[in-house]
């Protein structure tokens, strides 16, 4: 029970960071190079929270290395794809990819490759979810910037199958913690690099970067910290969390906990809830309940 108490800390860590991620895009842009300065700052605030959850303390293995700059490289391509998603499509279609991709990949690949079993209350949890993920779809433009949209379904998935891999492997590994602080060190390391590189190449003529006072800078730069903190932390609790709790139980949860999440903080906004957005989160709460009553 511990585990899904983890599970559901995470969803609502997820929730939060959501709405702070494209709060960013919409005070900074959605080029190459904002998409890389978020996902530095984001990662580097992240890592320092890490480091203070592990007694800043150093693990390493080779294999631990490899899927830490796998998952760095993957979680840099989802936040350009994100980014730049939002420009063209509107958030909720923008969730649905996003939400769906994360859900689908994991668990599929949790029955296909790990033996985790097709039970009754998997198949009834993702067909309520399914259904819930269809009601949030409105009219979105469909045409420009197919490829983002597509690109968060598989990148926000291949973040679950990374995690599965590395906890499932029998190679020498870090501890969950450890896993995480590689994975935040190589974002930093790849990230900034990348940063300072298109800084370099735009510099300050780039019509790319808004030109904001610096006060409003740091500001978003204090935003984009405490999305990659909260981010990096949910991340780690879901890794421990998967050792535990089959993928195809656990990815499932996350997609209709984080729609639930994301609909009771809009309660507190100008735009309130639609007819359609509640229907949706009562589909997904009817999903997450079957994974508990219907035996796995």
């Amino acid at each position: 029970m511990w585990y899904y108490i983890l599970i559901l800390i995470s969803v609502v860590m997820f929730g939060g960071g959501f709405g702070l991620q494209n709060l960013y895009r919409s005070k900074r842009g959605s080029g190459l190079l904002i998409s890389m300065e978020s996902a530095c700052i984001g990662s580097l605030a992240g890592l320092i929270v890490l480091l203070a959850i592990n007694g800043f303390v150093f693990e390493y293995t080779h294999f631990t290395l490899l899927m830490a700059i796998l998952a760095a490289i993957n979680g840099m391509a989802f936040t350009f794809c994100a980014f730049k998603a939002l420009d063209y499509i509107n958030l909720s279609l923008f969730s649905v990819f996003t939400m769906l991709g994360g859900m689908a990949l994991p668990f599929f690949q949790g029955i296909i490759f790990y033996e985790e079993g097709f039970t009754l209350a998997k198949t009834v949890c993702v067909i309520f979810i399914g259904a819930a993920l269809a009601c949030t779809i409105e009219k979105g433009d469909k045409k420009r910037g197919t490829i983002f949209y597509v690109g968060v379904f598989v990148l926000n998935g291949m973040s679950g199958v990374i995690t599965k891999l590395f906890t499932a492997s029998p190679f020498p590994k870090t501890s969950a913690a450890g896993f995480s602080v590689w994975s935040a060190v190589a974002t930093v390391a790849l990230s900034g690099l990348a940063w300072m590189i298109l800084s370099f190449l735009q510099k300050k003529e780039d019509a790319d970067i808004p030109k904001e006072p610096k006060k409003a800078v740091w500001q978003s730069y204090g935003i984009g910290a405490l999305y990659g903190s909260l981010n990096k932390v949910a991340n780690f609790l879901l890794v421990i969390a998967l050792a535990h709790v089959d993928a195809s139980v656990q990815y499932p949860m996350i997609t209709g906990g984080t729609m639930i999440v994301s609909t009771l903080l809009s309660c507190f906004g100008d735009k309130k809830p639609s007819r359609r957005e509640i229907i949706s989160v009562s589909l997904a709460f009817l999903g997450m309940i079957a994974l508990f009553v219907i035996p796995v």
